[in-house]
């Protein structure tokens, strides 16, 4: 067999995020609260970003001055000096190609965006995020694995469940953080989260977060017998066949009692049931847009300002760096550092106040266009009215990507008239009926509901009588969407529903 080297040339085409782009993709996606703090830890971090308070709220304005008084001599000797102002020269022909400084920003102030909206109830006020975190604080994990865990920890939803695919998980952590990892990584860093507590966290589906639960207790034989009904009956025991479930597994009736017992102590929702205890309910939801609906009909927004600081960048280091550019050849190695110091810092700060603006932008014409295709809904309130719309279609109107208005309306809230919502819930799908005629999947959903809820609960309808209802009041749909749609809203079938 002969060996052969060859050389091919390839021409490839990749997209790779700046940083600028990862830091506006990062603040866009997180809700108000979490962007107070960011932009609280910005400040702390860079002497060059400088705040104004709002609303009488105290925030330290960050300012700094570089010490340029020190003597060079103690810092090298003359070799070292030597090497390192090479370095120096260096670092600056690259970094001050334009002699151009960004003038210092003015804080900029914005009257209509200032408005708060706060709930609050009483209870402990840590969140269900944080008791993970504290738990994952025991753990001895690598740099790495402890951003894969606090993002696994953030992708759960609000019943404790992980609903993303690995797969979805290590490309986002990939694109958005650039974390590199392999699906098998992120499954043992996800059983690590099983083990805490309560169990059943990051279970990725029901069965999987019964079965966790029941390994944890001690195990007799009336759990054994539910550990292999979940296991290997999971339809018959979802369905609550407990007759099949009983021949099939030759159980008596005293059995079949102490199962339903023991199954009354498993907790479908371990995250709800943690949010009970230390407060995830009860945490201060802070709405990232206000609706207002006059009585006219008019319907306006203001994006929620909150504890975010109007920010700008210090005067004292552009000053500095003016100084230190009239002429760059007579600096000493010390003050070649301290320029190199400050243009570095007042960049960072320069682009962190134009991720905010971005952000800002971001927000107004997504809401503005979700407000343009819904306005029936937030003049009436009736969910019925909810236009067909899904996030192409507000992509479509603004230019934005889909991905961005999908990172948008993710975790942000809206407070309108008729209450406070996810920015979901405006969004809803469309089916053509049997006339070709476009409908909202929500409206669908609503007037299906509104049937199931009236019904006669001694003879509930079955799927074929709730599709002829629909017909009857204007919804032709077929059984099997009607099915769709119940199993979606977790509705049971007609013999579960009997009562």
């Amino acid at each position: 067999m002969r060996l052969e080297q060859t050389q091919e040339q390839k021409l490839e085409q990749r997209q790779k995020l700046t940083q600028q782009q990862m830091l506006q993709v990062k603040l866009l996606e997180m809700p108000l609260a979490e962007l107070e703090q960011s932009v609280q830890a910005e400040i702390d971090d860079n002497p060059a970003l400088e705040s104004v308070a709002n609303d009488g709220d105290d925030y330290d304005e960050a300012g700094g001055t570089i010490d340029v008084d020190t003597d060079e001599n103690e810092l090298y000797n003359s070799e070292e000096k030597e090497e390192r102002k090479d370095e120096l020269d260096k670092a600056l022909q690259n970094m001050m190609g334009d002699d151009e400084m960004p003038e210092a920003s003015g804080p900029t102030t914005n009257q209509n965006q200032n408005a708060k909206c706060y709930f609050f109830a009483f209870g402990d006020q840590t969140s269900f995020y944080d008791k993970l975190k504290e738990q994952m604080g025991e753990l001895d994990l690598s740099d790495q694995q402890r951003d894969i865990m606090e993002y696994i920890i953030g992708s759960l939803d609000n019943d404790g469940l992980l609903r993303k695919k690995i797969d979805v998980i290590v490309d986002e952590l990939a694109i958005y953080h650039n974390i590199y990892t392999s699906e098998k990584e992120v499954k043992e860093i996800l059983e690590e989260i099983q083990e805490f507590d309560p169990a059943g966290i990051g279970a990725r589906t029901l069965k999987e977060c019964l079965l966790i639960q029941i390994d944890r207790k001690q195990g007799n034989r009336i759990r054994l017998l539910l550990r292999e009904i979940i296991d290997k009956h999971y339809d018959d025991f979802i369905s609550k066949r407990w007759d099949k479930l009983a021949q099939t597994m030759a159980l008596s009736d005293d059995d079949v009692e102490q199962l339903r017992k023991e199954l009354r102590r498993l907790n479908p929702k371990p995250g709800a049931s943690l949010g009970e205890t230390e407060g995830l309910n009860l945490q201060q939801i802070t709405p990232d847009f206000i609706i207002d609906t006059a009585d006219d009909g008019t319907v306006t927004f203001t994006i929620t300002k909150g504890r975010v600081p109007d920010l700008y960048v210090s005067d004292s280091f552009t000053d500095l760096v003016k100084t230190y550019q009239k002429d760059k050849t007579k600096l000493s190695t010390q003050e070649k550092e301290a320029l190199i110091y400050a243009k570095e810092k007042i960049d960072r700060a320069q682009g962190f106040i134009d991720a905010i603006k971005q952000r800002r932008h971001t927000l107004y014409i997504t809401m503005r266009a979700i407000i343009e295709i819904q306005k029936k809904y937030f003049q009436e309130g009736d969910e019925g009215e909810l236009k067909p719309m899904i996030l192409k279609d507000i992509a479509d109107r603004t230019g934005l990507d889909i991905s961005t208005v999908s990172r948008v309306s993710n975790q942000k809230y809206a407070q309108t008239r008729w209450g406070t919502f996810r920015l979901r819930h405006f969004f809803s799908d469309s089916i053509k009926t049997e006339t070709g005629e476009e409908l909202s999947t929500r409206k669908l959903k609503t007037v299906l509901l509104d049937i199931i809820n009236n019904e006669d609960k001694k003879k509930p309808l079955g799927d074929d009588a709730l599709s002829k209802e629909m017909k009857q009041r204007g919804f032709p749909i077929a059984r099997r969407t009607v099915a769709k749609y119940r199993e979606q809203m977790g509705i049971p079938v007609a013999r579960l529903r009997k009562q």
